[in-house]
């Protein structure tokens, strides 16, 4: 009854949120609370509820306090050099956008945090989809995959989670996983290469003056100057300036007018808090994601809030302090530094507290979610029931099965409850038939790039918060993608022998 009640539960919040019925953060607290009512558990629903926020405080404490302090890191400069750079590869061309992108996610997703990832991907990358008229659930799409195949470094959670619940050591099941995940996220690149050639031919190429067009698009019909200055507007209190010089427009279907268009508001983690527009940047500079004009750049600064982040990441690999009290002394340490005085320290808040609010509320809706769904026994009986479906024959290929329910375990489960709860009962069934726990654990990381779009990961709700993405159309367009690129990593697995 619980397995059923637990499947339906789930399918009821996938369709309700993907049709657009309910909001995420109104589906996480009343389809829960509808079916602990169901299951005649009902009394006990607060016990669920504050269980789970206890368990998920510190990850939103984590997260309010990450997402000031690297909101002020990108108001006060310290990533433009990375956006410029970024920026410059893509020369406007749709699909050097897309593959940017997910080149952008990957780097930065080396510090092992999905939420720091996002953020830095989305404030980067937001204008430039906005001013192209770019699909943005492409952006958020290859942003997920790319930091879910990411996500199984050491540091990252899944792989050290693995190997404390079989007791192995932790680089005994990543390093030989390397070329299997290498593949993976070759695969990311191609299909952002693929998404971004289909982006190309909806909405066109442009090419700033003195710059060549793409090889691969010259000579295409219908090319034609188009000499527009475009200039980014305030969003409320909390603006950006998106310029660009004249640009040269070339497609197939002609120009794409969505380029040259009335202003479009700024990314909702916000880098400045003036409005009003600089000169155009130099040619060369090809579109500038960040106003490098804004009034809150502190640019005698810049090396010591790189020191202060490069500490702040070294501790949280080192785990020196809780990755909670980390940020939140970091965000001070940042706010005082930068912002010395009172006001503009109020107006830095104020400026990110949309995006804080916003994430700190999806968690907390999510802890009744995955409160009701362990606290009934949900959760413990739909892996016993999945674990029981695998034939007896299949008892050779246990790791083959671990790593294709990763897929839908970790998508529907916490990392916590598939490595700690199913992964022990998987490696004990691949036991008795002579199959290496290793094989088990490298296996049950194949999920990871699905995972990171679950409903479940509170860093997801930063990604498409901020790039003003509805969470059902995110997981309508990542999920087919997510799936396949977990496939792959698995596919590769087995045949280099990993697996």
């Amino acid at each position: 009854m619980l397995t059923f009640l637990g499947f339906a539960m789930i399918a009821t919040f996938l369709v309700l949120i993907m049709m657009k019925k309910m909001s995420p953060i109104a589906a996480l607290v009343l389809i829960p609370a509808l079916f602990c009512v169901f299951a005649g558990k009902g009394a006990r629903l607060g016990d669920y509820v504050i269980e789970g926020v206890g368990k998920l405080a510190p990850t939103a404490a984590m997260l309010m306090f990450a997402i000031v302090y690297f909101g002020l890191m990108i108001d006060v400069g310290l990533f433009d050099p990375i956006v410029r750079g970024i920026l410059r590869f893509c020369k406007a061309d749709p699909m050097r956008v897309v593959v940017g992108t997910a080149v952008l996610a990957a780097i930065v997703s080396l510090d092992g945090d999905g939420s720091t990832t996002f953020m830095i991907t989305v404030s980067a990358m937001y204008p430039l989809y906005k001013r192209l008229g770019l699909s943005l659930v492409v952006m958020t799409g290859v942003a997920a995959t790319a930091n879910g195949v990411m996500n199984t470094l050491p540091w990252g959670g899944p792989t050290a989670r693995a190997a404390t619940a079989l007791k192995l050591d932790a680089a005994d099941i990543f390093v030989p996983m390397i070329p299997a995940l290498a593949v993976g996220l070759l695969f990311v690149f191609a299909l952002a290469y693929v998404l971004g050639l289909r982006e190309r031919r909806r909405v066109g190429v442009l090419a700033l003056p003195g710059q060549k067009a793409p090889a691969d698009v010259e000579g295409v019909d219908g090319v034609e100057d188009v000499r527009e200055d475009l200039v980014g507007a305030a969003a409320g209190s909390n603006a950006q300036t998106v310029s660009a010089g004249p640009v040269v427009s070339s497609a197939a279907t002609g120009p794409a007018p969505a380029v040259a268009s009335a202003p479009t508001p700024a990314p909702a983690s916000g880098a400045g808090s003036g409005s009003g527009s600089g000169p155009d940047p130099d040619p060369e500079d090809g579109f500038q994601g960040l106003d490098p004009d804004r009034p809150t750049l502190r640019p005698r600064l810049y090396w010591v809030n790189a020191g202060l982040t490069v500490a702040l990441l070294t501790a949280m690999i080192m785990e020196w302090l809780p990755i909670p009290v980390l940020f939140l002394l970091g965000a001070a340490l940042a706010l005082t530094v930068n912002f010395p005085h009172m006001p503009d320290q109020k107006a830095r808040i104020a400026a990110h507290a949309d995006n804080v609010l916003n994430v700190a509320g999806m968690v907390f809706a999510a802890a009744v979610f995955t409160g009701v769904l362990t606290g009934t026994g949900m959760v413990k009986d739909m892996a016993d029931w999945l674990v029981g479906a695998i034939p007896e024959g299949m008892g050779p290929h246990m790791a083959l099965v671990t790593g294709l329910l990763s897929l839908p375990l970790t998508y529907f489960m916490s990392n916590d409850g598939f490595y700690f709860g199913v992964l022990p009962v998987l490696a004990e069934a691949g036991a008795a038939h002579g199959v290496s726990p290793l094989e088990i654990a490298r296996a049950s990381l194949v999920g990871q790039a699905l995972h990171m779009s679950s409903p479940l990961v509170p860093a997801v709700y930063v990604l498409v918060g901020m790039a003003k993405v509805e969470f059902g159309d995110h997981t309508r367009f990542t999920v087919k993608w997510a799936a396949l690129t977990s496939l792959v990593v698995l596919a590769a697995g087995m045949l280099f022998g990993i697996i």
